[in-house]
């Protein structure tokens, strides 16, 4: 099982993406939209993340108002899952806000900062980037 990690830093508005394989990604199992983790299993000592949204493998979004790891089908007039049409509601496919073994993204912001910046950890340079 293969899970991508999408690290948004909110003080430069960089989003960086980090794969992950099976033994890290079990740590993050049971972890619902809202929780604060600690970064050191991605390999960001210090750093500490919260868990903002994410999809899975099929690709439906999770949404927080949702409990458990399972898709449901659910009425909908806004929010994540649903592009937005006035006063239309529809009945969309959606995943529960726990992350599970289907889960293929997790989406993550940077609530408290670590003393090595995330390119230096990561060792994502703006000249591999171009390439």
């Amino acid at each position: 099982m293969i899970v991508k990690f999408v690290i948004n830093d909110p003080t430069t508005g960089k989003s960086i993406p980090k794969e992950m394989e099976d033994k890290t990604v079990t740590g993050f199992i049971g972890k619902k939209i809202g929780d604060e983790i600690d970064a050191g299993l991605l390999g960001l000592p210090g750093y500490k993340i919260k868990v903002t949204g994410g999809s899975d493998k099929d690709g439906f979004s999770m949404r927080k108002d949702i409990d458990g790891a399972t898709r449901k089908r659910i009425l909908i007039a806004h929010g994540p899952g649903y592009k937005y049409n006035k006063g239309i509601r529809r009945r969309k496919s959606v995943r529960g806000n726990t992350i599970s073994s289907d889960t293929a993204q997790v989406n993550a912001k940077i609530i408290k900062a670590g003393p090595k910046t995330l390119e230096e950890l990561l060792g994502a340079t703006d000249e591999e980037k171009k390439e």
